[in-house]
Parts: structure tokens; C-alpha cells; sequence
């Protein structure tokens, strides 16, 4: 694929429209596993979760994994799988095409915006980020201590004498699936007075809307938290939690968001080729799939995430599939690669 049309196929674009795609998937009868009753979900414990994507990470660290081309490339979720030294991982520079607000510059006041990137895996998503927008701090979280060190390395590698990324660039280790976010994104004293604004502007929302509220601080520590965030990215990360966790996930993310902060999202489709390669006794539940080694992966409808977000307090901005058509040329194959592209907004309460 040359340059121009690599390019071009990366970027939020339709190549073919996703219901003749489903008509298609839908029709085929050595597919019907896929569309078969599941009555019940595999039960995996957070701890194997983390575990095999971690050692998923060991197996490939020779690096010959990721050699492959970036758009037959299946993204990483936020268990991190990270390349080993010499390996030039490919950025996700086309993100800044499909997310302008992530370009945009601080507030009128002068305070940096602050990005929480969700499962950085190793800074693949970050360091476009930071070369383009000079005026953002990124806290970047991951399961894995070891690739949270790979990719402050390759943070530190790509610094420069005038901008060291470094001091803009905050890793720390988290599961925000189970444990939750840290109380310094958001502290308790500040989600407790958004939660009883929020019940005052919506009545129909529970009073503890599944925040697990962790840790109480003092009103002296109040000034220790960065008081939330403008941005969180959820980039191929959702897929890899299991499908009763994810709702509890879009709370935590919708907690340690400022009002009027978003989330910006990109996930497996329904239907995608990586979906439709899966044996019947791979699948753990309905439009969920476990590999061999225990690593998981969720293809995601619209309906779906619409819910999993809206449910959460959410307003919907954007949301729709990215439907690309990447060749290749060297097995003269087609493949039809779906996605989720969704912009979310957390409610400004005045």
C-alpha cells in the first residue's frame, strides 16, 4: 500500500458501509456461531485477566509480533503489550485526525488541559499526542508496572532539549476496572460535591451512580488532587474488559472527568475481521471472545456503547463505525476492518 493511501485508509472513513457488511456477515451460514444464543459469560478473575495479558506481553517480547504493518495490525488493548527496544512502534499520529480537541490549546486562564490516557500501553497514543500540542499534561495509566517503564523510556527517548515530554508526562499503574481510578485525579471532597449536584439536576440517576467512592480524604488534602481531567482516551482498551465490569469502567471514567470534559473513543466494531476469526469455543458470551492464552476481546454494536455511556451521565457527541478496507498486497487479500469512533461528553452543571 503506498504512502498516500495508507494514509488516507487510517483516518475516520468510509470504505464500505457496514450494514451491507452485516448483511453479508448475517447470511453466511459457516458464520452462525457467532449469532448463536449465550446464556452466560465466563467468570475470569481481574488477577488472570492481568496475568495473561502480561504474560501474552513475555511470549512476544522478541519483538516479531508487531512487525507487521500498521493496518493489519490488531491495537493493542490496555493490558499493554510493548515491543521490545530496538522495535519502532508505529504512532497513532491519525488520532490528531479524528480527535482535533486533543490539538487544541489551554484554557483562556493559561491552566494546561490535562489528558487521561486509559491503558497507554507503551505511549503509542501519547507521544503524537505531546509532540502536537505543546500546552497539554497527559496522565497515562496501565495495569503493567513493566510497560508503564517501556513507555517512559520511550517518552524520555523522544524528548528534546527545547520540550522534555517527561515533565508533561505522568504514568502510574492502575486497573480502573476494578480498583477504580486513583482519589488524586478527582478527589473524594470533589466527587461528593459533583455527585450532590448531580442529583439535584438528575433525579432519575442513582445517588451512588456505582462511583465506589474509595479512601475519604481530609479537607487539607483537597489541593493535592489535580481536580480531573478535560480529556480521557479510550483507545482499543474497552474490549478488553469483560462485559459485566464495563459499565462500572464508564462511571470511573465519567467521575474523574471536569463538567464539560469528554472522552474520546475507539474500539472494536461488530463484524470486524478479527471478530468473524474466532471458533465457536472461543466464544465466553454474546459478541465476546477469549483467546487461547486467556487474553479476552469485546466487539462492540453502537447500540451498546451508546448505552454503556449514556447510562453512565453521559451526552453523546459522535458515534459511528469506522469501516476501512485494507489490502494485502503481498497475499492478495482483502480485509475488512470495523471500528467504533464515539465522542462523549460529561454534562456542564451550572
Amino acid at each position: 500500500m503506498k504512502k498516500s493511501e495508507s494514509e488516507a485508509a487510517e483516518y475516520f472513513s468510509k470504505d464500505f458501509e457496514w450494514e451491507e457488511l452485516r448483511s453479508e456477515v448475517e447470511s453466511n451460514p459457516s458464520l452462525r456461531h457467532h449469532f448463536q444464543s449465550f446464556s452466560h459469560s465466563s467468570t475470569q478473575s481481574p488477577e488472570s485477566d492481568v496475568q495473561a495479558w502480561k504474560q501474552f506481553h513475555t511470549r512476544h517480547s522478541s519483538g516479531k509480533f508487531f512487525k507487521v504493518p500498521f493496518l493489519l495490525f490488531t491495537p493493542l488493548p490496555f493490558t499493554s503489550l510493548t515491543p521490545p527496544p530496538s522495535f519502532h512502534f508505529q504512532e497513532r499520529r491519525y488520532l490528531l485526525k479524528e480527535f482535533p480537541q486533543l490539538l487544541s490549546s489551554s484554557h483562556p486562564n493559561s491552566i494546561p488541559q490535562k489528558l487521561l490516557e486509559v491503558g497507554c500501553g507503551n505511549g503509542s497514543t501519547i507521544l503524537p499526542i505531546l509532540r502536537a500540542n505543546k500546552d497539554i499534561v497527559v496522565y497515562a495509566c496501565d495495569c503493567s508496572d513493566e510497560t508503564l517503564a517501556k513507555a517512559k523510556e520511550i517518552i524520555n527517548e523522544n524528548s528534546n532539549a527545547v520540550d522534555s515530554f517527561n515533565i508533561r508526562f505522568h504514568p502510574f499503574c492502575c486497573d480502573f476496572s476494578t480498583t477504580g481510578f486513583p482519589n488524586w485525579l478527582a478527589c473524594n471532597p470533589c466527587r461528593d460535591n459533583f455527585l450532590q449536584k448531580q442529583s439535584y439536576y438528575f433525579s432519575d440517576v442513582k445517588d451512588d451512580k456505582g462511583m465506589h467512592l474509595r479512601d475519604s480524604c481530609s479537607s487539607e488534602e483537597i489541593d493535592c488532587c489535580i481536580g480531573g481531567v478535560d480529556f480521557i482516551t479510550l483507545i482499543f482498551t474497552l474490549s478488553a474488559v469483560p462485559l459485566e465490569r464495563m459499565p462500572r469502567s464508564i462511571e470511573e471514567c465519567f467521575t474523574v472527568l471536569k463538567p464539560g470534559g469528554m472522552v474520546l473513543f475507539r474500539d472494536y466494531g461488530l463484524y470486524d475481521m478479527t471478530m468473524l476469526r474466532f471458533e465457536p469455543d472461543k466464544r465466553v458470551g454474546f459478541r465476546e471472545y477469549m483467546r487461547s492464552d486467556g487474553t479476552r476481546s469485546y466487539f462492540f454494536c453502537l447500540n451498546t456503547v451508546r448505552s454503556l455511556f449514556l447510562g453512565a451521565g453521559f451526552i453523546e457527541l459522535e458515534l459511528d463505525y469506522c469501516c476501512v478496507k485494507s489490502v494485502n498486497r503481498r497475499k492478495g487479500k482483502s480485509m475488512q476492518r470495523v471500528w467504533v469512533h464515539a465522542k462523549f461528553q460529561k454534562p456542564v452543571l451550572s
